[in-house]
C-alpha cells in the first residue's frame, strides 16, 4: 500500500485498518509529500525511525480527529522508506498480491503513468503493472485537468483500477467516518478484499434516508 501527498489521509487510515482486519499482511510506503499532508491534516508526524508508534497514533484516530477511536495491531505491517529503491517491493520477484495507492495525488498519478519510478511508491506501482498484478489508484483532486485525465486513461489502459475518492450518500452516512469508510470500501472492492465498511445497495429506494 502506498500513501501519496494528496489530501485524504483518513482514507488511507481506513483502508489500512480494513486490510489488517481482513487478515492481510501489508507492505507500507509513505511518501515524503504525504508526511507533510499527514502533519497538516492530523498534527501527527510520520518518521522512519519511529514509524510503528507514529502509525499506531494515526490509525487509532477517527476521521473527526478524535484519538483512540480504533484499536489497531501492527504485527502484519512492514514499513519501507520511500527513498529505499532496493526495498522488497521494488522487485517483481518480491511476493505481493497487488498494490493500493490511497490517496493518489496528481503528481503520483503522472509518475506512475509515465513510469518515472522516482521513489519507492512509484517504483512499486510500476512493478505491480509490469507483473500483471492488481493496482488500485484512489485519485483525490478537484477539478481534474486534462493532463491528469489522460494519465488516468493511461493507467486504465495498463490495467489499473481508477477509484476517485468520491463518497456516496445512499449508504445512509450520518458521520464523516461513514463517508470516509465508503471510499475506503470501494477501494477494497476494486482489490477484491472483503470488508463491512459500508451498507451495500440492495435495490430498494429510500434505504439511505435518515427519516422515517
Amino acid at each position: 500500500m502506498g500513501v501519496s501527498g494528496a489530501s485524504g489521509t483518513p482514507y488511507a487510515a481506513a483502508v489500512l485498518r480494513a486490510l489488517l482486519e481482513a487478515g492481510e499482511s501489508v507492505d507500507l510506503v509513505v511518501s515524503r509529500a504525504s508526511r507533510l499532508t499527514l502533519l497538516d491534516e492530523t498534527g501527527l508526524p510520520f518518521r522512519d525511525a519511529h514509524w510503528r508508534d507514529d502509525l499506531r497514533q494515526w490509525l487509532s484516530r477517527g476521521a473527526d480527529g478524535k484519538p483512540d477511536t480504533f484499536d489497531v495491531a501492527l504485527d502484519d505491517v512492514r514499513h519501507w522508506s520511500a527513498g529505499d529503491l532496493a526495498a522488497g517491493p521494488s522487485s517483481g520477484s518480491y511476493p505481493a498480491k497487488g498494490m493500493l495507492i490511497v490517496p493518489a495525488s496528481t503528481a503520483c498519478v503522472a509518475g506512475v503513468a509515465l513510469g518515472l519510478s522516482k521513489d519507492l511508491l512509484q517504483r512499486a506501482a510500476s512493478v505491480t503493472l509490469k507483473e500483471g498484478r492488481p493496482l488500485v489508484v484512489a485519485v483525490r483532486e478537484a477539478p481534474l485537468g486534462g493532463q491528469t485525465l489522460r494519465h488516468l486513461v493511461s493507467l486504465d489502459d495498463a490495467g489499473a483500477a481508477v477509484v476517485p475518492a468520491s463518497p456516496a450518500f445512499y449508504a445512509g452516512a450520518t458521520h464523516i467516518q461513514d463517508l470516509v469508510d465508503f471510499v475506503a470500501g470501494r477501494v477494497l472492492d476494486a482489490a477484491g478484499v472483503p470488508h463491512t465498511l459500508y451498507r451495500r445497495w440492495a435495490g430498494g429506494l429510500g434505504g439511505g434516508s435518515r427519516t422515517t
